[in-house]
């Protein structure tokens, strides 16, 4: 007997005989095919799964080095910078090497999976160094100080921060893991302006059936509330598997499926027949569910694609049902808040690298990787790249590059890029309940996912004051990776031509802050004016075609895993597993952690901090 159970990022495949149960694992990238006309229920406990299913292989094939052989080596090429060679990268700096010039893993990159990772690694007692090419860490997720106002580069929308325990967000996880905390202020609104109308949107079970009422149909009260009753049962069994369980080989038998097993079987038990059956659905794009269940009010089906494209750059039709059903859980059950740290997004960063140092890991600030060096078609050493895949490409030599690998980077779809508003301006005149977060929606028509259509605003100094100078507040307008970067190829950022574009393209975003701000607001008097391109993009978070991440699509493709053809290369961030998003890349950088070190050190961990 056979089945599986789909339970938070991975699917654990179960296979039972007379006397032996049999639990191994399967992320959601593995799952190729699932034969749906051949799925049938059949009983085991309460419920199981039988699946006809094609796996592919998932595991870190390649054994990470001996401590005894250090994989950086320092020398000195010119009076302005050095070169790491012999050992694992060769690296340009631009300002002094932290320590000693040797490490056991390197880390590529100071996003927050690259962070997530190297501070593990560090709390795991690896020696463990990030390397940066930027003076300042966090990859899209840092912050930027002009004139005392203080702007989030990336995202701003969090939630999950507090949240401890097994059902926790993955970066909570991995912050509990280094003891670490993030002051946060809570709300529970954000203001919504679609051609139906604006009001302000409250999360939580209840209040969103008042914007409906008012601003939609009868119809669309009664099809959010047959929503609202699929999905939420779901939630249990996408959140079921804590995500720092996880690892990226056989261990994860011990680290998750055995370890978690009376929990899962009991949030299945709790499910039902019907509620388990349905999780099959869970690694379907979610529109199967919508469908399924004859949603066909147009507010609701724009509405859900809006969701969709916020969590992951793709709408219904594209996103993984477990992703959906967590945000469900989320933001739609009782007591559900947002949150948003005291001192911006760079409070993340600074906890996260406060982490890493305080177990004895090192940043590098300054340190931009040329090149990873290949010896006998390995790496030498554990080396870690929290670059995009097509970026992470560029910098092996190209002979060393499986021609099938370079073809199917190459191949994957990427997202379009986006234009960025960053604004410093006088807080008299407006209004006193301005909110933190605004989303403009143009044209429903049109799609949430076209260019200049839908445009995002956070103005975080309502809730915390310092980022701006007292009595001015700090904003950040953009539009969400749906600027098409071909019409920016090429354009030299000096010329003529690139100022006018600028000025173009960032019209929709001028108009939508003077909608959410209101008539005290004016662009003239605007203290610190700032428009990003998608060469922009590009340049600062060296970022392929300045991409907001690839477009892989639920059902059409999967995101790879966190191996690569070249033994001792691992990759993180939001080109793999489990993809886009915050707490997508502090997974995806824990699940590298974890595999890089023993069973028995990472079932410590999970004992450490009690899940």
């Amino acid at each position: 007997m056979t089945g599986l159970v789909w339970l938070g990022d991975v699917a654990i495949f179960i296979t039972t005989n007379k006397t032996t149960l049999i639990i191994s694992w399967l992320p959601v990238t593995t799952i190729t095919e699932l034969n749906r006309k051949k799925l049938q229920s059949i009983s085991m406990a309460t419920t199981s799964l039988l699946l006809n299913l094609t796996p592919k292989v998932y595991n870190f094939r390649h054994p990470r080095p001996k401590r005894t052989n250090p994989i950086l080596a320092r020398t000195s090429s010119s009076p302005s910078s050095s070169t790491f060679s012999s050992g694992a990268v060769t690296v340009k700096e631009k300002s002094s090497f932290p320590g000693k010039p040797e490490a056991d893993v390197v880390v590529i990159g100071s996003g927050i999976a690259g962070l997530c990772c190297g501070g593990l690694l560090a709390r795991y007692e690896e020696d463990v160094i990030v390397l940066e090419s930027h003076d300042l860490p966090g990859g899209a997720a840092h912050s930027f100080d002009i004139k005392g106002f203080k702007f989030d580069s990336g995202p701003s929308l969090f939630s999950g921060f507090q949240s401890r325990g097994p059902q926790a967000n993955p970066l909570a996880q991995v912050l509990d893991a280094l003891d670490e905390r993030i002051p946060c202020v809570s709300y529970d609104s954000w203001m919504v302006y679609v051609p139906e109308g604006e009001f302000l949107s409250r999360i939580g079970p209840t209040e969103f059936f008042k914007d409906l009422e008012k601003h939609a149909s009868p119809n669309a009260v009664r099809e959010w509330q047959i929503l609202l009753d699929a999905v939420l049962p779901l939630s249990a069994a996408a959140m079921a598997l804590p995500p720092l369980s996880i690892r990226g080989d056989f261990g994860v038998l011990s680290t998750a499926a055995a370890r978690y097993t009376p929990s899962l079987l009991k949030s299945f038990i709790e499910m039902g027949p019907k509620g388990a059956l349905g999780a099959t659905k869970l690694l379907r794009p979610f529109s199967e569910i919508v469908d399924s269940l004859g949603l066909k009010d147009p507010f609701i089906r724009n509405w859900i694609d809006l969701l969709a494209f916020l969590l992951a750059g793709v709408k219904s039709n594209g996103i993984l049902s477990a992703e959906m059903i967590y945000m469900f859980a989320e933001w739609y059950k009782p007591g559900c808040c947002l949150e948003y740290p005291l001192h911006g997004s760079a409070a993340i960063v600074e906890a996260l690298v406060r982490g890493l140092q305080k177990f004895g890991g090192r940043l590098s600030l300054g340190s931009h990787v040329e090149q990873i060096v290949v010896e006998n078609g390995r790496a030498t050493g554990a080396v870690v790249s929290n670059a995009s895949m097509w970026d992470t490409v560029k910098l092996l030599p190209s002979d060393v590059v499986p021609k099938s690998y370079a073809d199917r980077v190459n191949t994957t779809p990427q997202c379009e890029s986006f234009m960025h508003l960053h604004l410093g301006f006088d807080a008299e005149g407006i209004r006193e309940d301005l909110g933190i977060h605004h989303i403009v929606v143009n044209d429903w028509d049109r799609g949430v996912d076209a260019d200049q259509n839908v445009v995002l605003i956070s103005i975080p100094s309502v809730l915390s004051p310092d980022l701006a100078p007292p009595g001015k507040h700090v904003l950040h307008a953009y539009l969400p990776g749906t600027e098409p970067y071909d019409l920016w190829k090429g354009l030299d950022r000096r010329s003529t031509e690139y100022k006018n574009l600028k000025s173009q393209r960032s019209e929709v975003m001028w108009k939508a802050v003077e909608r959410a701000v209101g008539s005290g607001f004016s662009r003239e008097k605007c203290e610190v004016k700032l428009v990003g391109s998608p060469l922009t993009h590009e340049r600062f978070l060296r970022r392929n075609r300045g991409t907001y991440g690839p477009a892989i699509e639920a059902g059409k493709g999967s995101f790879p895993g966190h191996s690569s053809p070249i033994p001792q290369l691992y990759c993180c961030g939001d080109s793999t597993f489990p993809g886009i998003g915050v707490p997508a890349v502090a997974a995806s950088g824990a699940i590298v952690a974890n595999s890089l070190v023993s069973v028995s050190q990472h079932s410590q961990l999970l004992d450490a901090i009690g899940i």
